[in-house]
C-alpha cells in the first residue's frame, strides 16, 4: 500500500511551467533518488511533496498518520531565536522519555520518604518498564552516535545553536530528523557540508533505515548505494526507473538509444510518404496524396511539440488541431528541420587534448616530506606516476591533498627529498577553488590572457562551455560555483596539457555536468591526479590509490573498490606500490639494445594490430546498431544473441590495445 500518491502533479512560476503530468506513488520501504539537471525543479518537487508548497495542479495524497521529516540545502532560518545547545536539539525529540523520567524521579521521591505503598511500588515498576522498553536507558547513547558520525566532536556539543554557521545548523537539522525517525525521510543534497567520513557515517546509517527516502544529491556514489528506485526530472517530465544509479544510467541510454532508433525510422517513413505525395499529387491519385499530406502535416506538427515517444499521449486537437495542411514543399522543410530527440544531457563541449607525448615516467618523487617549513603536513617516501594512470588522491580535509598537488605543480617546494617530471611532461592544474581565476576579469578577457586566440575565436571556444551571448561579458566576481568550474575547464583544456592535476573538478557541477566530464576524463590520453570527493567518479576512473592517513602517504595498486577491500581486510599487502628498491632498480635498469631485424617485426606487428583494431571498431558499430534495432523491433532473442557478440568484441579490443599500447610504450 502507498504511502504517499502524486496525481496529475503540475507546478508553474507565473508563466514559467516547472514541470507537468507527474504521476507517482511512495511505498513503504522505497528508497527513491531524484536526479535531474540543476534548475528542473527538483526542489519545487520535494517542497510540494513535503506539503510546504502547494502545487499549481494536482494532489499529493499522503498516508494517514505518516511523519514527515524534510532536510532543506540549508537550514540557516530552521532554529532562529532558539537558544538550545547542539545536545539540548537533539534531546527535544525525546520529549515523551524525558517526562517518564521526571515522573520517575518523582516517584523515587516518594518511595524514600517512608511514606510509600504497594501501590506506588507498582506504578513504580510499570512505568520503569515502560520506560526501558521505549529506549529511555539508551537514547543518550544515540544520540552521541549521531552527532560523532555527523562530525561534531564532543567538545561542540554545548554550542548554542545560534552560534553555529549554515553548514552546521543543516548538520544539527539532519541529525534530529535521523534521531526522529519518520516514515518518509525527504533529504535534499544531505551529505553537503559533510567529510568523506561522515559521507561514509550517513550511508550506513540510511542502507539499515526503516521507512522510506526520498533523496535529491549530485553524489552519485551515495546514491548507487543507498536508493532502488530513480526518479529522473528532465525537461519538465519526470521518468521513473527501478534499480540502482547504475542500473538508472543504463536503462536511460536505453531508452535514449531506443527513441533514436524511432525517431530515424519515424523520419524514414514520413520521408518515402512525402516522396509519394510529391509524385502523385497533381496525378492520377491527386485525393490520395492530398489525404497523405493531411496526415503527413499532422505528424511533422506531433512530432515537432512533442517527439516521437509523445505523441500517443497527446491528440492532434490538443497540440495542431486547427493548422492548415502544409504544401509539399512546406513539408520538406519542416520535415528537413526536425531535431532528434536529446540523447543524453546539453554536451559542455569539452575537449581535453594532449599537444605531445610524455615520458613512460610522469612524475617521481623519493624520501619526500610535505607541507610548510612551519607546519610538516606529511611523508611520502616514494611516490611513482607513469602514463596513463588515474591517480586518486584522497583523504581527511586539511590533510594536504592541494599541498601535495601544488608541490607537483612546483607552487611548493617539498621540505626534504625529490620530485621531478619526466621528460614532454606538460602539467595544467584545476584548483579546487579556481583562486587562478581573476575576479576583476570578464570571462572571454580571462581566455585571452591565458591563450592567443582573436576575440571571436575565444567566443566560439566559450560556446562549447555554455558561454554564450553576453555570458563572455560577465565579471568572474559575478559568477556561479558552476560557472567558475566550466571556465576553469575550459582554460585547462586551452593548454593541451598531457598531466591534468584536478582538485575537486565536479563541485558545484550538477550530475549531468558530472557524467560529462567524467566521459571526457576517461577518453583523455594523458595523466591524470585526482582529489576529489566524488566516489563514483574516482571509481570509473582510477587505477592508483594514493590516501593522507595521519602524517603518511599511503599508496595502493589498483581500483578504488580494490582498494576497499584491502582496506576492510579481504586483500593482502601485495597489492600496496611498488618499494623503493623495487623503483630504484626500475630507474637504473638499462634494456639490452633492440636489434634492426626486431624493430623491423615490431613495426609490422604494430601494423597489424592497427588495422584489426580498426576492424574491431567496424564491426563493433554495425552490431551496436543491429542491436538498437533489434531491442527496438522487441526481438529478444536476436538482442541477447547480439549482446554477446558485443561482449566478444569489446574484449578483443581491450586485448589488442593492450598489446598495442605495450610495443608503443
Amino acid at each position: 500500500m502507498p504511502i504517499l500518491t502524486v496525481t496529475d502533479l503540475a507546478h508553474s512560476f507565473g508563466a514559467k511551467d516547472i514541470f507537468e503530468d507527474i504521476n507517482l506513488q511512495v511505498d513503504a520501504r522505497d528508497r527513491v533518488g531524484l536526479v535531474g539537471p540543476n534548475g528542473s525543479g527538483k526542489t519545487t518537487l520535494l517542497l510540494d511533496l513535503s506539503g510546504i508548497l502547494e502545487p499549481t495542479k494536482g494532489q499529493v495524497t499522503r498516508q494517514e498518520g505518516l511523519s514527515l521529516g524534510y532536510l532543506r540545502q540549508e537550514a540557516v532560518l530552521t532554529f532562529a531565536g532558539q537558544e538550545n545547545t547542539v545536545y539540548e536539539e537533539m534531546q527535544t525529540v525525546y520529549g515523551r522519555l524525558q517526562e517518564m523520567e521526571r515522573k520517575l524521579r518523582e516517584l523515587e521521591s516518594a518511595m524514600t520518604s517512608g511514606t510509600a505503598d504497594s501501590e506506588l511500588f507498582e506504578r513504580y515498576g510499570a512505568l520503569q518498564e515502560a520506560y526501558e522498553v521505549a529506549g529511555g536507558y539508551h537514547y543518550d547513547v544515540e544520540i552521541q552516535t549521531v552527532l560523532s558520525g555527523l562530525g561534531f566532536p564532543e567538545e561542540e556539543w554545548q554550542t548554542p545553536l545560534s552560534h553555529l554557521s549554515g553548514g552546521q545548523k543543516t548538520r544539527v537539522l539532519l541529525g534530529r530528523l535521523l534521531l526522529e525517525k519518520p516514515d518518509l525521510l525527504i533529504l535534499d543534497e544531505p551529505t553537503n557540508h559533510l567529510d568523506m567520513p561522515a559521507v561514509e557515517w550517513l550511508e550506513r546509517t540510511l542502507k539499515n533505515w526503516t521507512g522510506s527516502l526520498i533523496i535529491v544529491s549530485h553524489d552519485r556514489y551515495f546514491l548507487d548505494a543507498i536508493v532502488n528506485r530513480v526518479w529522473d526530472l528532465d525537461r519538465s517530465v519526470l521518468r521513473q526507473y527501478k534499480g540502482d544509479y547504475s542500473s538508472y544510467v543504463r536503462q536511460r541510454q536505453a531508452d535514449w538509444d531506443r527513441e533514436m532508433a524511432l525517431f530515424a525510422a519515424e523520419k524514414e517513413r514520413m520521408e518515402t510518404e512525402l516522396d509519394f505525395i510529391r509524385r502523385h499529387l497533381a496525378g492520377g491519385k491527386g485525393d490520395i496524396a492530398k489525404g497523405k499530406l493531411k496526415r503527413l502535416t499532422r505528424d511533422i506538427v506531433l512530432m515537432e511539440e512533442v517527439g516521437v515517444s509523445g505523441r500517443e499521449g497527446k491528440s492532434w486537437l490538443e497540440i495542431g488541431g486547427r493548422v492548415r495542411t502544409f504544401s509539399a514543399n512546406q513539408a520538406a522543410r519542416r520535415l528537413r528541420d526536425l531535431k532528434p530527440p536529446q540523447s543524453g544531457p546539453p554536451p559542455l563541449g569539452i575537449r581535453l587534448q594532449t599537444e605531445q607525448r610524455s615520458a613512460r615516467s610522469v612524475v617521481r618523487g623519493r624520501d619526500l616530506l610535505l607541507g610548510y617549513p612551519e607546519t610538516p603536513l606529511f611523508t611520502a617516501g616514494t611516490i611513482q606516476v607513469d602514463r596513463h594512470d588515474c591517480v586518486a588522491l584522497i583523504g581527511p580535509n586539511g590533510s594536504g591533498k592541494s599541498t601535495l598537488l601544488k608541490t607537483i605543480m612546483g607552487e611548493l617546494t617539498p621540505l626534504q627529498g625529490s620530485l621531478k617530471f619526466g621528460d614532454g611532461v606538460n602539467a595544467g592544474y584545476f584548483a579546487q577553488a579556481h583562486e587562478q581565476l581573476n575576479d576583476r576579469s570578464t570571462v572571454l578577457d580571462e581566455l585571452l590572457a591565458h591563450k592567443a586566440m582573436s576575440p571571436e575565436d575565444g567566443r566560439t571556444y566559450l560556446a562549447s562551455y555554455s558561454f554564450v551571448g553576453d555570458d563572455v561579458f560577465k565579471r568572474i566576481a559575478m559568477l556561479s560555483g558552476g560557472e567558475r568550474a566550466r571556465l576553469a575547464l575550459a582554460l585547462l583544456a586551452a593548454d593541451g596539457a598531457n598531466l591534468l592535476l584536478l582538485d575537486e573538478p565536479t563541485n558545484h557541477l550538477d550530475i549531468p555536468s558530472q557524467e560529462i566530464l567524467q566521459a571526457v576524463l576517461a577518453k583523455f590520453e594523458g595523466t591524470i591526479i585526482l582529489v576529489s570527493h566524488d566516489r563514483y567518479l574516482v571509481k570509473r576512473l582510477s587505477n592508483r590509490i594514493w590516501e593522507i592517513e595521519g602524517d603518511q602517504l599511503q599508496t595502493f595498486k589498483g581500483s578504488y573498490e580494490d582498494y576497499l577491500r584491502f582496506r576492510a581486510g579481504e586483500e593482502s599487502l601485495a597489492a600496496l606500490e611498488v618499494t623503493e628498491e623495487a623503483l630504484a632498480w626500475v630507474e637504473d635498469y638499462i634494456p639490452p639494445p633492440v636489434s634492426k631485424r626486431e624493430q623491423r617485426d615490431q613495426a609490422h606487428r604494430r601494423y597489424v594490430l592497427t588495422n584489426a583494431v580498426e576492424d574491431a571498431e567496424f564491426r563493433l558499430q554495425l552490431l551496436e546498431a543491429q542491436h538498437v534495432a533489434a531491442a527496438t523491433a522487441g526481438n529478444d532473442a536476436k538482442t541477447a544473441e547480439l549482446a554477446n557478440e558485443i561482449s566478444v568484441i569489446q574484449q578483443e579490443l581491450i586485448d589488442l590495445n593492450e598489446e598495442l599500447e605495450r610495443l608503443v610504450g
